[in-house]
């Protein structure tokens, strides 16, 4: 089916979606002339290929990522470390739904892509299951592991014929995305699939 994604603040650069790939990149008013029967999604903000996220095994493998049904036990924010390994050693079932829960955490900071090497079978399944691409990690990493790491870096820009891999965030421009974080995603896309959406 194809779709035709535009944001508010950046209508030039609308995503004609066909299939897994894209289309074609422009102003949505061409696309939507060109293919006036593709369906159309509308987006509050800035639409951009999507982050790289450099913290792949740290965030996957080294951090316990809690169901909001342990949140009396665990809280609800991700737990690092020591603490992290005794849950894993304590129950192993705990590390495949961890590493699901934390790439939906990734998803919902706009995050396309991972870098680093993962090890566990868990963190591997998790990231193949939704299509995140596993790439090489900087020489040098500045900042700590998070789910918005600083800085933030995006992927290249979109191309007609490449793979569907983008995510929309609620700002103005990427200035503001700088300065807000990826917490203002609405929306990821990976493979053409709307693999996340803010409630």
């Amino acid at each position: 089916m194809l779709t035709i994604h535009v944001a508010e603040a950046t209508p030039e650069t609308a995503v004609l979606v066909d299939g897994d790939h894209v289309a074609a990149v422009g102003p949505y008013e061409d696309l939507v002339a060109v293919r006036p029967e593709a369906r159309v999604r509308r987006w509050s903000g800035i639409l951009t290929p999507g982050l790289l996220n450099p913290y792949g095994p740290e965030l996957l493998e080294g951090m316990y990522h809690p169901d909001p049904r342990e949140a009396e036990g665990f809280g609800t924010e991700p737990i690092p470390g020591e603490r992290a390994q005794r849950i894993f050693r304590a129950d192993p079932a705990r590390r495949a739904a961890s590493a699901r829960r934390g790439v939906q955490r990734l998803l919902a900071h706009g995050t396309v892509a991972v870098a680093g090497e993962l090890r566990s079978r868990a963190a591997l399944d998790a990231v193949r299951r939704v299509g995140l691409v596993v790439g090489r990690r900087p020489d040098k990493l500045s900042g700590v592991p998070s789910l918005a790491p600083a800085p933030l870096v995006l992927l290249p820009g979109l191309m007609p014929g490449g793979p569907a891999r983008f995510a929309v965030f609620d700002v103005p421009d990427r200035a503001a995305l700088v300065r807000l974080g990826p917490s203002t995603c609405v929306a990821t896309v990976i493979g053409g699939k709307l693999v996340y959406r803010a409630g």
